[in-house]
């Protein structure tokens, strides 16, 4: 059962771990130097920071646990979602929204969008909308932060690991993993609250809080920690769990988010290294957006505070800190969201030149000579998110199927034209495929590293299952049809009208059959897998009459024995 909720190796982890680690090592350093300051004496520095710092790794370890839970249960229900509902820059933008809110992560989003437009599903412009409402989704925790019910944390810890630990089915686990990791995320922020008490009469640091208040420093801040740790939400959730001890001002806060989101554009750019072109202006997009969405909001910091002021609850019976720590935590969620969603609201009506300036920005490049062929569609980067990795290892199966088929198609113009050169560029066509099952087989042995459901370690079964058999069909194409394409060249083969006619019609629905099939497993298409079925009845009749036929030339034509033979070897490997 602990291996089904094994932790992997991912970047964002690392960032975690060095801000983790290096931060609490550095605190280590400098507590003789805090002890000695003016009320320095007064506070545990130790306890402090080991509860800030324990605090913190709870907090993002529930974040982890959470998503992850998420992306399990409802991943390959999502990636539906988005395929069917982006028609449009509005419903695009309202579709990345939800997703987001849902998997917690914009990065997911975005490389979803990235197979979509490779896969020719999306249009660039189609693709911002999704982006922008990104955004929007990736709030949805600080809102839920916001809340502060840190006394109930403990009660979702247990609710959580006793679904994830007994339950009988993985959705039960899964939804437990996502339970677990939202009690985590309140008990992580009661540490850190709790740590940071004492600061509340410290002179030194409430000094340093007011200088957060200056916008460049705020979002010098935000950006950097953002960055460090690629999580926005977990740098709006500290600067909520500040505010709720009093520690931090509205305006401070604000500027906090506004790096979080400039921040968060480092993981969108880690995302895009070695990417398709596509990925690669995907994350120009969401940088360009993001920060212009900053510059234009940097100025207005106070008329926004203004304004979630306002809408946001207020606490007028109390006073000084107190009124703070009421007020100031939903009103920086508010203004996270409100920021989101404003700019989303501006900016979506110019996405169109968004993809323009994009595509000047980030121009198509040749591709290397060198590389026969790369991967279209795998995506490192779902890997731990194996019900949509193997959806791009179904729409790799795709890119692979579609080679076959020209190599089916180009072995006919051969035969046609009787041209030793269209059957070598054949024999090249085999060496794209023998590389793409390598890719795919590495990808799929990956994802099968992963916690897998029943349905999900079937489905990998059944893909390994179609890509060996594409494989070998490749072989049999380049080895033997080659083969006998050489042999007609070589004895001036010529064939009888009639078995001419019936290789034709055989030829026809083996073409119909394979389309069929490619779209089978690449659209997971019952209707098209039963089409195949259908042909296969087809295709069997007319292999019979052909027999029939060679049967009955064998015996009044044995002159003609060479040629039937071609002809019969033909006919098998067909």
């Amino acid at each position: 059962m602990y291996a089904n909720n094994k932790l992997t190796f991912k970047p964002s982890r690392v960032g975690m771990a060095i801000v983790l680690v290096g931060g609490f090592f550095s605190w280590l350093l400098i507590m003789p130097a805090l002890a000695a300051t003016p009320g320095g004496e007064e506070i545990d520095w130790f306890k402090l920071g080991m509860g800030l710092f324990g605090g913190l790794a709870f907090f993002l370890f529930g974040m982890e646990q959470m998503s992850d839970g998420l992306k399990a249960a409802a991943g390959e229900t999502l990636k539906i979602v988005l395929a069917k509902l982006t028609k449009n820059r509005f419903m695009g933008a309202a579709t990345g929204a939800f997703i987001t809110a849902v998997l917690n992560s914009s990065s997911v989003t975005t490389v979803l969008v990235v197979g979509f437009i490779t896969a020719g599903l999306m249009t660039m412009s189609q693709s911002i909308g999704v982006i922008f409402g990104a955004n929007i989704g990736s709030t949805m925790t600080a809102q839920i932060v916001a809340f502060n019910v840190t006394q109930y944390a403990l009660v979702g810890v247990v609710i959580g690991f006793l679904m994830l630990f007994t339950g009988k089915g993985d959705k039960a686990r899964h939804y437990g993993s996502m339970i677990m990791g939202l009690g985590l995320i309140f008990y992580g922020m009661g540490v850190m609250s709790d740590a940071m008490n004492p600061l509340r009469t410290y002179e030194p640091f409430l000094e340093l809080m007011v200088k957060m208040e200056n916008p460049i420093l705020g979002i010098l801040v935000g950006a950097v920690f953002t960055a460090l740790v690629q999580s926005s939400a977990a740098t709006t959730g500290i600067a909520i769990v500040m505010a709720s001890e009093g520690l931090m001002s509205l305006p401070a806060g604000i500027a906090l988010a506004f790096g979080s989101n400039i921040g968060t554009c480092a993981t969108a750019v880690l995302a895009a290294i070695g990417k398709p072109r596509a990925a690669v202006r995907a994350a120009g997009v969401h940088i360009t957006f993001n920060i212009a969405g900053v510059l234009l909001w940097v100025f207005f910091i106070d008329y926004l505070a203004e304004l979630v002021s306002t809408i946001s609850p207020s606490y007028p019976d109390l006073q000084g800190k107190e009124r703070l720590a009421a007020e100031v935590p939903r009103q920086i969620a508010n203004a996270h969201t409100v920021f989101n969603v404003a700019n989303t609201l501006i900016f979506i009506w110019f996405t169109t030149y968004f993809a323009r300036f994009v595509e000047w920005l980030i121009p198509d490049v040749p591709e290397d000579e060198k590389e026969i062929i790369r991967p279209k569609y795998l995506d490192d980067s779902l890997i731990d998110t194996p019900s949509l990795a193997l959806q791009r290892v179904r729409m790799e199966l795709g890119h692979m199927g579609d080679i076959l088929k020209a190599m089916f198609a180009k072995v006919d113009e051969a035969f046609e034209q009787r041209d030793r050169d269209l059957f070598e560029e054949v024999t090249k066509m085999d060496d794209q495929v023998d590389l793409l099952h390598e890719h795919i087989l590495s990808y799929l042995s990956r994802v099968g590293k992963e916690p897998l459901n029943d349905k999900q370690d079937r489905e990998m079964f059944l893909l390994m299952t179609a890509l060996d058999t594409m494989e070998s069909l490749g072989n049999l194409i380049q080895v033997e049809i080659v083969g006998i394409g050489h042999k007609f060249i070589d004895d001036e083969i010529e064939l009888s009208e009639a078995m001419h006619v019936m290789l034709r019609d055989l030829y026809e629905a083996l073409m119909e059959a394979f389309d069929s099939a490619v779209r089978a497993v690449k659209d997971d298409d019952q209707r098209a897998a039963q089409q195949v079925m259908v042909v296969k009845g087809e295709i069997n009749h007319q292999i019979r009459e052909a027999q029939r036929h060679q049967a009955e030339k064998l015996v009044v034509e044995k002159s003609r024995l060479p040629v039937l033979r071609v002809e019969m070897e033909v006919l098998d490997h067909f």
